[in-house]
């Protein structure tokens, strides 16, 4: 049985290794199938997320769509001028912060708490079907829940109306009065999507070392102190990376969940901006406005997201690339 030759520096293998174009080539033969699986996802990225960026000309027009891009009036930086003068704006930036940042601290507690509990269960299959169960209000879309919202608190007939009633407590108006309704979005929000990021939370404890629970109980430690001086710490590092990553989306207050769950008595507590750019863009026909303050918004969130990276890589060392 013959033997198989060494790879040498004449192995046309290893000269494609040590040459860079060849290098190159060569693992494109060997990777064209996955390249070819990519194709659909890059074309579809092109096509819908950077083709479209050309219309950020209307930002810096009199746009009329009439007329289009070469024949509406150039007006410079006068829609972003506007936009800063035009009463509502800042009143719809700091809702959209407001319950942005309320929707962040109680989207990381909500988790970390339920999955701190839920470590502590003994039993795997009441274990996994409350995971199961937390976790299935992630795939509803917020045209359903929007529905069962308006049902349920409504304050004529809604169930929670009625439990209130029954307790002796005057109906509330959660969707028409202003303070009520960021109250209800965040809870909302948070009893959405809490079972999903229980998920990153429940990974981080599976990483923790058994033994350093046993040797805890050696030395005489309470379930209680072993969350707070073992769980606790262990989650410190995965808290930091979720909550500062979260503040690239301090300008994304869901644009979902409010357009489907507001309405004209709550514009002054819970219009936020993508709301308002949709009703100046498409039911006012202010489209150059609309398009200035989505630039504005997209200028800062880029911002945002650097800005959470960087922090990110020095506070936990955590990166992507």
């Amino acid at each position: 049985m013959a033997m198989e030759q060494p790879l040498t520096t004449n192995t046309p293998v290893r000269q494609a290794i040590h040459h860079p174009r060849k290098r190159t080539r060569w693992n494109f033969k060997r990777t064209w199938p996955l390249h070819l699986m990519l194709l659909p996802a890059v074309l579809l990225t092109l096509l819908f997320a950077y083709v479209p960026m050309g219309g950020i000309i209307i930002a810096f027009q009199d746009f009329k769509p009439w007329l289009g891009f070469t024949g509406s009036k150039w007006v410079g930086w006068d829609n972003f001028r506007f936009m800063f003068e035009y009463p509502d704006s800042v009143q719809v930036i700091w809702n959209t912060v407001l319950i942005a940042s309320m929707k962040i601290v109680a989207g990381l507690v909500a988790p970390v708490v339920f999955a701190i509990l839920l470590n502590e269960v003994r039993n795997s299959t009441f274990k996994r079907f409350s995971q199961t169960l937390v976790y299935l209000p992630h795939f509803l879309s917020w045209v359903v829940l929007g529905g069962i919202l308006l049902d349920m608190l409504s304050p004529e007939g809604g169930l929670v109306n009625q439990v209130l009633a029954a307790a002796g407590i005057e109906p509330i108006f959660f969707l028409g009065d202003g303070d009520w309704f960021r109250v209800t979005v965040v809870i909302s929000d948070v009893w959405k999507e809490f079972g999903f990021g229980t998920i990153v939370f429940l990974a981080a404890l599976a990483g923790i070392n058994p033994a350093l629970y046993e040797a805890s109980e050696v030395d005489g430690a309470t379930r209680l102190k072993q969350t707070l001086h073992i769980t606790l710490p262990a989650l410190v590092p995965m808290i930091i990376v979720v909550g500062t990553l979260s503040l690239g989306n301090i300008l994304n207050a869901g644009f979902d969940q409010i357009f489907n769950l507001y309405n004209p008595l709550v514009y002054e507590k819970g219009d936020i901006i993508d709301t308002f750019v949709y009703r100046m863009g498409i039911l006012n026909g202010k489209m150059s406005f609309a398009t200035a303050v989505g630039l504005f918004k997209s200028f800062v969130a880029m911002f945002l997201v650097i800005t959470a990276y960087r922090m990110a890589y020095k506070i936990a060392n955590y990166r992507i690339f």
